[in-house]
């Protein structure tokens, strides 16, 4: 039911398509997030409109909110929330280590509190699949250690034994699951681990194609605060020893800029939040000027659409006039329009991507592009 075809490759960019039960999805493909189950403040017709193909929902939130035994008896997370596509959903190991004041690591597993409420619960990589068995998703994600960024080798090294160490339960736990219920098809996807240390992301890489045929690749521990040019390299370290034919994908990176370049080093399926949570702040993407915030006095008067090479909804019925009116009016509508956009321009970039690989130009088109970006000033 899990299969990836690579169709075009130039220099290490790929394009190809990855059959999940749900359907195709062709790559390279950034996915929308819907952490607690929705792409905030969108319908799902609407991600569906975008032309996204895959979304990414995550265990940790609905864990703790509304229960995965719930979302179950309520059809499943495609039912749940109402989306008909391929779903994947991360194993909240990053949330959990995000809450560094509240929780415990041990070889067993995590102890933490809520953010919710403050009440404690236990993640091990046997619940971990279990939970996300129970949700139902196309692809899971197994549970490992991210360490942040800047750590030092000892620190990395740990999280890669542990990480090594919780693939193997994950594994084990995930075929049992198959064999003791009915449940969905799934595919589990290890998280390469390693920091920025060549030597233990690729001891990393070997040991878990040693352990199993994996379906697929996560790549973890970037952008957590390591130095692109740091980023790059690592990428490109893989890009030399993954399969050639599994999907790779990038946790957690979708700036458009970082989005092409990953893509040009073997990339992928990307995801992020930033597209949405910018949109709650008034910034928008655009191709020829970056990065832009709509809060800005010179669009007072700008009947422009946001990026006039862009054909989503909102390029389509609405100027930055009106949408600056909006932000520093602090209405809700423009949250949803420049979400609108900002995920539309990820998944076009993706488009154009693949367009550009099968074609051989995207070497220099990505140049071209990446250029103009950075040249207009772009500010996060």
């Amino acid at each position: 039911m899990f299969d990836y075809r690579l169709d075009h490759t130039e220099g290490s960019a790929r394009s190809g398509v990855f059959h999940t039960p749900h359907g195709e999805v062709p790559t390279p493909a950034f996915m929308p997030v819907g952490t607690l189950g929705t792409v905030k403040s969108l319908i799902m017709e609407e991600v569906e409109q975008l032309r996204a193909r895959m979304v990414l929902a995550n265990t940790y939130h609905l864990y703790l909110r509304p229960g995965h035994d719930l979302v179950r008896s309520l059809g499943g997370l495609h039912d749940f929330m109402r989306w008909d596509g391929p779903i994947l959903t991360d194993s909240g190991g990053y949330q959990v280590f995000s809450l560094a004041e509240i929780r415990r690591v041990h070889d067993d597993g995590v102890e933490f509190q809520s953010h919710i409420d403050g009440s404690r619960h236990t993640f091990t990589p046997e619940s971990v699949m279990e939970v996300q068995r129970t949700l139902g998703a196309d692809v899971i994600m197994a549970f490992d250690e991210c360490p942040p960024g800047g750590c030092d080798r000892a620190t990395a090294v740990e999280a890669n034994r542990r990480t090594l160490s919780w693939l193997e339960r994950c594994r084990t736990r995930f075929e049992q699951l198959a064999d003791e219920r009915a449940v969905p098809d799934q595919a589990l996807f290890p998280i390469l681990q390693g920091n920025v240390f060549d030597d233990l992301r690729l001891e990393h890489a070997h040991q878990f194609m040693d352990m199993a045929d994996w379906p697929g690749f996560g790549i973890g521990g970037l952008s957590v605060g390591e130095s692109k040019p740091d980023m790059w390299r690592t990428l490109e370290l893989l890009d030399g020893v993954l399969p050639a034919d599994r999907p790779r994908y990038l946790m957690g990176v979708g700036y458009p800029d970082d989005l092409i370049e990953a893509v040009s080093r073997g990339c992928d399926l990307f995801d992020c939040v930033a597209p949405t949570r910018n949109a709650r702040h008034g910034t928008a993407w655009t191709s020829e000027e970056g990065q832009v915030n709509l809060k800005a006095a010179r669009f007072r008067e700008d009947t422009r659409p946001i990026d006039p090479g862009c054909d989503c909804y909102t390029c389509s019925r609405y100027d930055r006039a009106y949408l600056r009116h909006l932000v520093v009016s602090s209405e809700w509508l423009p949250v949803r329009l420049i979400s609108i956009h900002n995920l539309r321009f990820l998944v076009r970039l993706g488009e154009e991507s693949r367009r550009r690989i099968a074609d051989g130009t995207f070497t220099a088109w990505s140049r071209d592009w990446l250029d103009r970006y950075h040249n207009a000033g772009s500010t996060v």
